[in-house]
């Protein structure tokens, strides 16, 4: 990694370009920053501390898992710092793998936090077994794959057993060779 001049990571970002404001507050141990969102935050800025893209964001709003924010009085979308806790917890269920529906339906339960959690567990325990099963298929594609390359002679390629695997799909150990799909 790169340092800046001041010996900090390259990659570092001061929470002062998402909109951040600084505030000192005095304790008796010590001298600490606090830092505070401030509002009215442009779709670009919540995008970045989301670690999504402006796209995603205007996705996301048009199908509902987050609400659409109030306008500036030049018609800019202005957000608060609820609309980054919101893309935060959805990119990070897309990318435990949780279908958009099972998403709406963990925001929808966290609505309501005094409710019990079984349904959430039951959500998460729904998105392990699919993980389990695509494990599964993975699993078997990389048997099927080892073996067409173990078959092949490294002759020419009339005689190649790759591709005359793939040309024959009876020639294939397992039937089903479909990639799991991700909604």
């Amino acid at each position: 990694m790169t340092a800046t001049p001041s010996g900090h990571n390259a990659s570092f970002r001061s929470p002062f370009h998402l909109g951040y404001a600084k505030r000192n507050v005095y304790s008796n141990y010590r001298f600490k920053e606090k830092f505070t969102l401030t509002r009215d935050l442009t779709i670009g800025r919540v995008a970045d501390a989301a670690g999504c893209k402006v796209q995603t964001v205007r996705y996301y709003e048009q199908i509902g898992l987050i609400p659409a924010p109030p306008r500036s009085s030049g018609n800019q979308r202005v957000y608060d710092d609820s609309a980054i806790h919101r893309l935060t917890f959805i990119r990070h269920a897309r990318e435990l793998g949780f279908p958009l529906q099972a998403i709406r339906d963990l925001i929808s339960l966290s609505d309501d936090p005094s409710q019990p959690c079984n349904a959430a567990d039951a959500i998460a325990k729904a998105q392990l077994s699919e993980v389990d099963r695509r494990i599964q298929r993975l699993r078997a594609l990389r048997h099927e794959l080892e073996r067409m390359i173990e078959q092949c002679r490294g002759g020419r390629i009339a005689d190649c057993r790759v591709l005359e695997v793939l040309s024959d799909h009876t020639l294939c150990e397992t039937g089903n060779h479909d990639v799991p799909k991700v909604f």
